[in-house]
């Protein structure tokens, strides 16, 4: 069974806490959004790697024999802190439980340190000039420091897209024709019962 992607619940939120209060003991700042890097970096390779999703949340797989993969991958490819979180995840049988405690973290991430990630999407690539404006805005709209993820979204007609954690912003040429057909129908169709009571009436 391959790792999947979930909210955050009580118990991610409880190894989520824990892990940044080692990686802010250690380095403050810098050591935990580094840690959260690691964690991300580590989520998308299984993304891509059926192979590599199946060992971090198989049951099936003995937990030794995991431990020494996970030493055998990562030794010296991420921190000390981060190997070891994934081998006590190993230990509990609660690496199945990565992509929601990376979440949580991400959020106490932000929480902490007045950050937020904006995921951004356009029909085409965004400029760094119109890019930059769009940062500014979300920033002054929000009070945080915004770190945006621009990407390219082929089936919008144009506009923009933001998703900010849960939330999707649709600003998309799509959302406003949408809104348009639906105001034509709505309309229509008020008109169409205004008629029909005029007729009975």
């Amino acid at each position: 069974m391959p790792l999947i992607d979930a909210h955050p619940d009580a118990l991610a939120k409880v190894y989520a806490k824990s892990l940044f209060e080692l990686a802010h003991n250690e380095g403050g700042q810098s050591s935990t959004e580094s840690v959260l890097a690691e964690l991300d970096d580590i989520l998308e390779i299984a993304r891509n790697d059926a192979q590599f999703s199946e060992l971090l949340a198989s049951r099936l797989i003995d937990t030794d024999k995991r431990d020494a993969s996970l030493m055998r991958i990562f030794s010296g490819k991420v921190s000390p802190l981060t190997l070891n979180f994934l081998r006590q995840l190993n230990r509990k049988g609660r690496l199945g439980n990565l992509p929601a405690i990376a979440s949580a973290l991400d959020t106490m991430v932000q929480e902490q340190f007045g950050r937020i990630e904006v995921d951004v999407f356009t029909a085409t690539p965004i400029g760094a000039s119109e890019l930059g404006s769009v940062k500014n805005r979300i920033s002054d709209a929000l009070g945080k420091d915004v770190i945006l993820h621009p990407y390219t979204d082929s089936s919008m007609l144009g506009g923009i897209k933001l998703r900010l954690g849960d939330q999707l912003i649709d600003a998309s040429v799509q959302a406003e024709l949408r809104k348009m057909r639906d105001q034509l129908i709505n309309h229509g169709a008020a008109q169409v019962r205004g008629r029909s009571g005029e007729m009975l009436g």
